[in-house]
């Protein structure tokens, strides 16, 4: 992306896209900021399927939550020139659910399953066939009469997210030929989503307050669109026609977001960890109670990324709050933490 006079130039909106489009999303893979990898590897998958005239083989997204899953998902669709059914784990209660969506798919089609490692065991059962021999096995009657009646299935390709890989289970997870991992975004990819973001919601953002914002974006997309939306709001209000540097510095501290991009309830974490536990080891459970956050929001929203930066650490004990958190926080180390960590890297 090219700067001009101090600004960021945005990349030219897609053919079709209009100023003020509620959509964020990018639409094709070419316009897909970051994840370089990953992309590369589609890119090579999906071209091949095109060639063979084929559905490209099921995939698995994985990674912290707001990373550009569903939107990939969404562009392997345009790519592939089909139609995508979207649905979650948790609205999937029966196996019924799920044999009523894969009979309505057409050849080709995307059925995509957003948290798929909350479906039900026995849900799964009916996608194990369905994955490998694109077939519906249906049980007619109950007891010693019951029979089987399999419905064959027109191909189709199950793509699959979740920020939780571990909890699939083995059968569900080998059935997937394509396995990406999403990473968190570095602050360069950021500043690019912000400017594409501003043009897109007529935003007039500077160079370096998009910058400020992506350094506070914690790594990830969904974080800085929604964090540019309430910059609007604050400029609109105050009466400014431009979001610059000071007043995006103003915006975000208002907003409780610090330079690292940690917000009041990672703060309440670890001060609850620092205060409370005299640093840990602790139990997530006992934290979760003790701030009043459910265990999975703290483990899947906020510890990917307080790991990744360092501030927390995980261990066979429970939760560590690092010398790095304590001083982030501008408390003193107590000496035991130092020891503690002194202990563990010895032992690693």
């Amino acid at each position: 992306m090219k700067r001009d006079h101090g600004r960021f130039v945005a990349p030219a909106l897609l053919p079709g896209e209009e100023e003020g489009e509620r959509s964020l999303r990018p639409r094709r893979l070419a316009e897909f900021p970051g994840q370089t990898k990953v992309k590369e590897q589609l890119a090579i998958f999906l071209e091949a399927a095109r060639s063979r005239g084929e559905p490209v083989d099921h995939i698995l997204f994985y990674g912290p939550p707001g990373l550009g899953k569903t939107t990939l998902a969404h562009i392997v669709a345009a790519e592939m020139g089909v139609q995508i059914r979207m649905t979650s784990g948790p609205a999937i209660e029966r196996a019924g659910d799920l044999a009523a969506i894969l009979t309505s798919l057409k050849e080709g089609d995307i059925l995509f399953i957003d948290e798929i490692h909350r479906l039900h065991p026995a849900v799964t059962e009916v996608l194990y066939p369905a994955m490998e021999d694109f077939a519906l096995d249906i049980v007619i009657g109950r007891g010693p009469g019951a029979r089987t009646l399999r419905l064959d299935l027109p191909p189709f390709t199950l793509i699959g997210a979740t920020t939780r890989p571990g909890s699939l289970g083995g059968p569900l997870r080998d059935r997937f030929g394509v396995v990406l991992h999403l990473s968190f975004y570095e602050p360069e990819e950021l500043e690019a989503i912000l400017m594409r973001s501003a043009r897109v919601l007529g935003i007039d953002l500077t160079a370096e307050a998009a910058a400020e914002v992506a350094r506070r974006s914690r790594g990830t997309p969904r974080v800085a669109n929604r964090l540019l939306r309430r910059l609007r709001d604050f400029a609109q209000v105050k009466g400014a026609p431009t979001i610059h540097l000071d007043l995006a510095r103003e915006a975000l501290d208002f907003l409780g977001v610090d330079h690292l991009g940690l917000d009041p309830v990672d703060r309440r974490l670890m001060e609850t960890i620092a205060r409370h536990y005299g640093g840990g080891p602790v139990g997530l459970e006992a934290v979760a109670a003790a701030i009043g956050e459910e265990a999975s929001t703290l483990e899947d929203v906020y510890e990917p990324y307080l790991l990744q930066k360092g501030l927390l650490r995980r261990t066979a004990r429970g939760r560590v709050l690092s010398p790095e958190g304590f001083r982030h926080l501008g408390l003193e180390v107590p000496p035991g933490q130092l020891n503690f960590f002194g202990e563990e890297e010895a032992s690693g």
